[in-house]
């Protein structure tokens, strides 16, 4: 014999059948609102098979790399904070740390539509509105570009002169690496620029 209304496992809780309820008494879900899509950025054979960086999406990759070499360093300087101030990383160290933030799986990047435009997207990157719902691919070839990119600029730039950039700020380690005359974010950088 039954003594309860529902069995336990038939009872829905009461926020949950408000809901439930709510929704059906909505025409369409949610009223007037639109309702929400997204599609994934349809890649290119470039974006999707090249090893190199895609032209279009290198002062993104330049950004990214000089936000992840200023978050690395900084990181290691606010360890070396001491009671008499601030004190300087050793060349050993920066070089190291330099090396390791070229070597993370930079796995928070990927691509995205905005507007149009396959942009690259991930920490350091947000500029201006975001929009309300996107569809990031990650994984695939951009880690590595990434890596090889951040490798380039350490090469090209030297451990020294991105760690005496980085002690000025982040905007100037960015300036160092992106925006000088043929940087990546620079309007004059040629199209026909070595691969990065």
């Amino acid at each position: 014999m039954l003594t309860e209304p529902f069995p336990r496992n038939m009872r829905l809780s009461l926020p949950l059948l408000l809901l439930l309820l709510g929704v059906w008494a909505i025409p369409e879900g949610f009223g007037d609102r639109a309702p929400l899509t997204a599609t994934a950025p349809q890649l290119d054979d470039e974006e999707k098979y090249s090893a190199h960086m895609p032209a279009h999406l290198r002062c993104d990759a330049c950004r990214a790399v000089a936000y992840q070499m200023w978050q690395h360093l900084a990181k290691a300087e606010a360890k070396l904070h001491t009671p008499q101030g601030h004190q300087e990383l050793s060349e050993s160290v920066y070089t190291d740390i330099l090396d390791r933030s070229c070597s993370q799986t930079w796995q928070d990047y990927g691509v995205r539509e905005v507007n149009k435009v396959k942009r690259l997207t991930g920490p350091g990157l947000s500029d201006g509105p975001q929009p309300s719902v996107s569809v990031m691919i990650t994984g695939g070839p951009w880690p590595t570009r990434l890596s090889t990119t951040c490798l380039h600029y350490l090469g090209e730039f030297g451990e020294d002169q991105i760690y005496e950039a980085h002690q000025q700020g982040q905007g100037a380690l960015k300036a160092l690496l992106c925006e000088g005359p043929w940087g990546a974010c620079s309007e004059k950088a040629p199209v026909t620029r070595a691969e990065l």
